[in-house]
């Protein structure tokens, strides 16, 4: 598998609560060589950490990483999302080489545009009422919880990390009717700031979706699925997937397509 790319998106890395993956993000942090990496927001969860943080030693240690990387060259750029939003104030400004922003273009080799963003700005679009958000985070944090106790028996099985959250996504009506609704809020806003895509996480779920001759990327996460998006030294943009495991989920689509649910790994 290639682990040399143009630039690497990550998003929803929720450090400071145990549900962040951390040991399989340091694992693909310390694999996987960029130019340029996009920190695509919800990084650190701050708002975890108002009542209670979980930060342990492998948390310091992608940190560091991540810093140690941008001393050592590779463009550090990172977009605060709504877990991390304090750090919206510092936006402009550069700090230990990494550059916060709060969006920013991305241009590909094969010179497409891409606006680069959390996706939050999209949460009053896809219309939530504020008792199915809270009544949804609760649920959510559940599933993340059964999460860890399926994949520790699995370790325990030399089995390799699997998404119960994911699965449950994937296979629910309403959550799949959400997805879609914000595809097509940030396709709409592609279109309005004429760009070629949209570049995002926020909803935890790596896809992709071409429509009107514009494409939507979604990163995914790291505390459920564990994905990335990358591009190649080619320009094209790639999905992949990394833990015990690590496989490519999907390239890019030529053809204007409506992104189907990706298979959980079994």
């Amino acid at each position: 598998m290639q682990r040399s790319f143009r630039a690497v998106f990550i998003s929803d890395v929720h450090l400071g609560t145990p549900a962040c993956q951390a040991q399989h993000l340091l694992d693909f942090l310390e694999c996987v060589s960029c130019r340029t990496l996009y920190l695509v927001g919800d990084i650190i969860d701050l708002e975890h950490m108002k009542s209670r943080a979980h930060f342990t030693d492998t948390h310091h240690k992608i940190i560091s990483l991540i810093m140690e990387k941008a001393r050592s060259g590779t463009e550090v750029i990172y977009i605060p999302g709504n877990h991390d939003a304090f750090f919206r104030q510092l936006a402009g400004q550069t700090i230990s080489g990494i550059k916060i922003r709060k969006n920013t273009l991305h241009r590909t080799a094969d010179n497409r545009s891409f606006h680069v963003s959390h996706g939050d700005e999209f949460d009053h679009v896809v219309q939530i009422s504020p008792l199915a958000l809270l009544v949804g985070e609760k649920a959510h944090d559940s599933m993340l919880w059964l999460n860890g106790g399926v994949n520790k028996l699995r370790k325990a099985m030399h089995l390799p990390y699997w998404s119960l959250a994911g699965y449950i996504k994937e296979n629910l009506g309403k959550a799949q009717q959400f997805i879609g609704r914000f595809e097509q809020a940030a396709l709409q806003a592609c279109r309005s700031l004429q760009v070629d895509g949209y570049i995002c996480g926020h909803i935890h779920y790596a896809s992709f979706n071409r429509q009107s001759g514009v494409l939507y990327c979604n990163d995914g996460d790291w505390v459920e699925h564990c994905t990335a998006l990358v591009e190649t030294f080619q320009g094209e943009l790639k999905l992949m997937h990394w833990s015990e495991q690590p496989r490519w989920i999907a390239s890019e689509p030529e053809e204007e397509i409506n992104w189907q649910p990706i298979p959980a790994a079994s």
